[in-house]
Formats: structure tokens, sequence, C-alpha cells
């Protein structure tokens, strides 16, 4: 059947027109006169049988229906480039694997045990762009998604990686000449708070048996990494997951205040459409993930 799509060329056109709201600006973008331009656009109106701009004192503007065309045109030849780019990159060879992920995790966790998953899967691109609430797939580019919080997605499998584990963290100089800490010491140091989490150190408190008077006192950051670096300039104690700071901790920059860790009720999980679940490289790359966060579980006595 032959499919009712105007010239690609007539689409690109419109796109650059919608998006710098001018024709002449179009025309040097896409390298031909503005007359040109007008062809193009007056071909794709007859085509729609819909006005697409309609001209005012100041240039062109769009119309409802152009304005909603735009923003569809334009998305999917984002997504054609983009295929189009992959496709060269990898010279036919391998696929293609897009994943939204919790920054931090990918950053801290993912990324430095990613090398090994494609040197095993030679030709593989794996693309990360962050996402950190829930989302419907439908609509867009993702294959899966790594998450923390509730695996509960309509219409998803959701995979279990690990839990979060918090502990605290300071700079050496903070505690010296000692090297660690009493959970009921600990409430006499500056307690650096997390502000989408303003309860995190009376849980941890909770947990290690004591209570302090300081638990919701402190300076208040929004983002882990943040914390991380305000531990790391002395300012006080973070609790932040431990897989964010195990370099920090390795090279001395920061000590384990306190030799307790917390479980957190928050957990992380591979999460994609039931759909999708026989998908080879989706597959391979589920198996891989799953035996990396078990294999990391184990080594930190996380179960």
């Amino acid at each position: 059947m032959r499919r009712r799509i105007p010239s690609t060329t007539a689409l690109a056109v419109f796109e650059s027109a919608a998006r710098h709201r001018s024709f002449t600006l179009a025309a040097t973008e896409q390298a031909m006169t503005q007359s040109a331009v007008s062809r193009q656009i007056a071909a794709l109106e007859t085509f729609l049988g819909v006005k697409l701009f309609r001209r005012s004192k100041r240039g062109v503007v769009l119309t409802e229906a152009g304005r909603h065309y735009s923003e569809q045109v334009g998305a999917r030849l984002e997504a054609i480039e983009r295929d189009t780019l992959e496709l060269m990159a990898r010279r036919g060879q391998g696929g293609t694997l897009e994943l939204g992920v919790v920054p931090t995790f990918a950053t801290k966790w993912l990324l430095p045990r990613l090398g090994a998953f494609q040197q095993a899967h030679e030709g593989t691109l794996v693309n990360l762009t962050p996402r950190t609430r829930p989302f419907l797939f439908d609509g867009t580019p993702f294959d899966a998604a790594i998450y923390a919080g509730e695996a509960s997605w309509p219409g998803t499998e959701g995979h279990f990686l690990m839990r979060e584990n918090l502990i605290t963290v300071a700079s050496p100089e903070l505690i010296a000449p000692r090297e660690q800490l009493k959970p009921d010491e600990l409430g006499r140091l500056p307690l650096l708070q997390q502000s989408t989490r303003p309860h995190a150190w009376r849980h941890w408190f909770e947990s290690a048996g004591v209570r302090s008077a300081n638990d919701m006192a402190g300076p208040r950051y929004e983002l882990f990494s943040m914390l991380t670096e305000a531990a790391i300039h002395g300012l006080g104690v973070a609790l932040v997951p431990r897989f964010m700071v195990e370099d920090e901790l390795e090279r001395g920059r920061l000590v384990q205040v306190v030799r307790h860790d917390y479980l957190s009720d928050r957990s992380y999980y591979l999460i994609h459409p039931q759909q999708r679940s026989e998908r080879p490289l989706l597959a391979a790359f589920r198996g891989w993930l799953i035996a990396e966060a078990t294999a990391y579980r184990e080594a930190h006595g996380l179960g």
C-alpha cells in the first residue's frame, strides 16, 4: 500500500521555516532560494489541505495547525537523524540500546562497568539519557530504564538490581584524630541535609538505635553530588549511597564516619516494556546487568 507521506524535502523545509519563523532563514539553512522555500511550503499545504503559515507585517506566523504539525515533524526528523547517525557510526554492525537512567547511578556505578559489556558485544552502542521519574515508553526512543523507586510501571517488567545502601562520610580532617565515631557522637557534627529527603538522617539514626535532636538541622543541598563535594571540603557529614563515593573512600578523600550501613526504602530496578523482553540485545544487557548487580550485592553484604 502506498503511504500518504509528503516528501522529506518539503518536511525538512517546513520544519526549518517553523523553527526560525522565517522563510529567509530557512532558505539559508537549507541552501536554497527563498522562492524555492515558498514553493515547498505551498506544495506541502496543498498535499495536506491545511494552511500551515499566515503572513503578517512581521513576516510569517504559524497557524495553530502548523504549530502542532511542526512539533510532530521536528520530533520525527530528529529521530530519523539519530537513527541515521547511529547506523553510520556502527557501519551496519552491532545494535543500539537506548536507556533512560538515574544520573547518579549511571555515572558512578554503571559507567565504570559498561566497558566490559561493550567489549563482549562488539559494535554495540549503549546510549544513556537522564530520567528521574516514571514515563510511558510509547512515543520515546527508550528500550529500558534504570530507576530508583517502585518497579510497578504499567505494561513493563521490573528486574531488581539492589537496594540503596546509605553510609555516613566526611573529610578525614573533620573527625581527626579519630578515624571513626559512634552513632551517638554523630549529632555533634554538622549534618549535611538533602532537601528532597528531609527525614533521611532521622531514619538513619533510628536504624542505628539512637536519637539526635539535630537530625534535621544543617545546610541543605538538592543533589547527592553536592552533598559529596560538601563533605570532601569539610562542611559536614553526608549521608549518601556507598556506590557514589567508593573512589573517594579508596583515595582517602572521604572516610566512613560510622560503621553502620542503612538500607533505605529505595531500590534500583531495570525496567522495560514486556513486548521487548525477548529482543536479543536487551536480553543480553539484562542478563549482564543483573549479574553485575548480584556480584556487587554479594561483595558488600547486601544479600
